[in-house]
């Protein structure tokens, strides 16, 4: 693909306005990007030259700075050196900015605004519901104490409603926090861990009331109840994928699947992520790396279904409301609140992972606008049908929060329908991976079936290349997967019979 000539990936809606067409996926991400970018922005003292800031009106809604510590007035035009928001206090001032005119709030405005943008991402998508029983993913980072600490806040606001009610009609949704241990993977100093759980612990228990469940569980649990069994067959199985980005990806994956177990077994519906701005265009500008240099059709076909506020693919359906929020902000709040977080050490990371989001890094502190433009961009693709709640038809469920769920959903003129995933990563397969059933049908071997089963970007990455090596990297698989595929193959030889059925010849006809 020439980068130098944008090719014409967009198309006219009724009203005149353009789209990206759904099928032009990371050609039309990777276009915009390209043009985005412009690539003026390597290590420039002027700044970006590739004049994508934001004008003043789109400026005040974001807060898109790396506050410093010190509190001092700031001269920002009209405000004579006052919080634009409140216009009482003196605006915090920003570190590594250009312009005094990015100085914008005061800390209180400041909170206020990042708060916001979390409760409107949760109720114009109808992230959670009273009778609701929410589990938390905790890392110990900035991005999920932050998540934590916010729904927590909407929690504790709704105790104290229902306990000021008199009819008590709307119940309180429970809240359970989980930290998926990887210290059998790491090398991490035991007592380090055992300070970082601890410290956890103090932090979810801070958090009251409500009073919420914390599960510590190790990630070598999806084997068995035996830890040391699981422990080995774990590290075997890393040990068996050659490419570092691939051993990366792979044990994301695993770590969603722990996540979903704790979430079925325990009577979680909802899993709330810490996933924010900057995280989100780091996965962007990955699969787009991915997709051109090793032609993974795979995640760039899936890559509209990871970027949404909603996932429901999972079978305990997963939420990012801090989706609209940057990493700054979130290291900002901890700072400014005094929210205390729990970071262990782990290997450096060489994977493409790692790359893109070192670049990302830079990108950023050359022009604040670059994650923001890329999770934007990015969000013009179509996204798939499952990236919305469920709708409710429970009669406990108050009319209100039904009413809402139907307005903010997606209707199914825009969205792209996909009944098949891969059993590893668990991305929508697009046709071109369907076709690959087309010559194990009749095969055996599970170990055939599973490969065939899988999108190319895991067949590229985390299978072994050596087809003979297959067997044993299946024998080394949590069950959850193994499961999943036996039951995904089913499904994907009945929608790819159902998508050709136009072309098969019946008993009765002759091949000419």
């Amino acid at each position: 693909m020439d980068l130098d000539k944008k090719p014409n990936l967009t198309m006219t809606n009724k009203k005149g306005s353009k789209a990206l067409r759904p099928n032009s996926s990371l050609l039309a991400i990777e276009a915009e990007l390209c043009g985005a970018f412009n690539m003026a922005c390597n290590g420039s003292d002027s700044g970006c030259r590739s004049n994508c800031y934001r004008n003043r009106d789109e400026e005040d809604e974001e807060v898109a700075a790396v506050p410093s510590p010190e509190t001092k007035p700031v001269a920002n035009g009209n405000n004579q050196g006052l919080c634009i928001k409140c216009k009482a206090n003196q605006p915090m001032s920003f570190a590594g900015r250009r312009t005094d005119d990015d100085a914008r709030f005061c800390g209180d405005c400041f909170r206020s605004n990042l708060f916001g943008k979390f409760r409107l991402a949760v109720t114009s998508n109808a992230m959670i519901c009273p009778t609701d029983n929410v589990l938390v993913a905790f890392s110990g980072g900035a991005s999920s104490r932050v998540a934590l600490q916010f729904v927590h806040e909407m929690q504790h606001k709704a105790q104290k409603n229902f306990d000021a009610s008199r009819d008590r009609s709307l119940p309180v949704f429970g809240v359970g926090v989980a930290f998926i241990d990887e210290s059998s993977i790491f090398t991490v100093p035991e007592d380090e861990v055992t300070k970082g759980i601890e410290d956890i612990r103090l932090i979810v228990s801070s958090l009251t009331p409500p009073t919420k469940e914390l599960h510590v569980v190790p990630i070598e649990s999806l084997y068995s109840s035996d830890s040391n069994d699981g422990s080995d067959r774990l590290k075997k199985l890393l040990d068996a994928v050659c490419d570092a980005t691939g051993k990366e990806d792979l044990l994301v994956y695993l770590r969603m699947l722990s996540l979903q177990k704790i979430a079925s077994e325990n009577g979680y519906n909802r899993l709330v992520l810490g996933s924010c701005t900057s995280r989100i265009a780091c996965h962007v500008l990955t699969a787009t790396v991915k997709v051109r240099t090793f032609f993974q059709q795979g995640h760039g076909y899936s890559l509209p279904a990871d970027i949404q506020y909603v996932d429901s693919r999972w079978g305990v359906p997963v939420v990012l409301p801090l989706r609209d929020c940057l990493i700054q902000e979130l290291n900002m709040l901890c700072h400014l609140d005094g929210l205390k977080t729990v970071e262990l050490n782990k290997n450096p990371s060489s994977s493409i992972n790692g790359l893109v989001s070192s670049f990302v890094t830079l990108l950023q502190e050359e022009n604040p606008s670059r994650e923001c433009t890329i999770v934007r961009t990015a969000g013009k693709l179509t996204p798939f049908h499952f990236n919305r709640i469920p709708e409710i038809n429970d009669s406990n469920v108050p009319l209100a929060t039904q009413r809402r769920q139907k307005r903010y959903n997606l209707k199914p003129t825009e969205s792209i329908s996909s009944e098949s995933f891969c059993p590893i990563c668990n991305s929508p397969l697009s046709k071109s991976d369907l076709l690959s059933f087309k010559n194990v049908e009749s095969c055996d071997t599970n170990s055939v079936l599973f490969s065939a089963a899988c999108c190319s970007s895991c067949r590229f990455q985390i299978l072994p290349k050596d087809p003979s090596s297959v067997g044993d990297f299946y024998s080394l698989l949590p069950q959850p997967v193994v499961a999943r595929a036996k039951c995904g193959s089913a499904d994907n030889y009945s929608l790819l019979r159902e998508q050709i059925k136009d072309c098969i010849l019946s008993d009765s006809e002759d091949e000419t």
